[in-house]
């Protein structure tokens, strides 16, 4: 089952966050399907491909909480 949620990048103390397409089976940082945007909490800035995010969840994909909540 394809899963959209968060894959954590970036330093110890200053994360920043993919949003990303991938294998419910698979690592939270492992092989990803597609990167559908980002997310740096820091900084408080994000870019969500909504449109790429859509056609995911027309194919079946499940998003996560996380996710959910940055969209809306």
């Amino acid at each position: 089952m394809v899963k959209i949620r968060l894959s954590r990048q970036g330093k110890r103390n200053d994360p920043f966050y993919r949003i990303v397409a991938t294998d419910s089976a698979k690592k939270r940082s492992g092989k990803m399907l597609e990167i559908l945007g980002y997310w740096h909490p820091r900084v408080d800035s994000k870019e969500i491909n909504k449109k790429a995010i859509e056609a995911w969840v027309a194919k079946g994909a499940q998003v996560s909480p996380a996710v959910k909540k940055l969209m809306s």
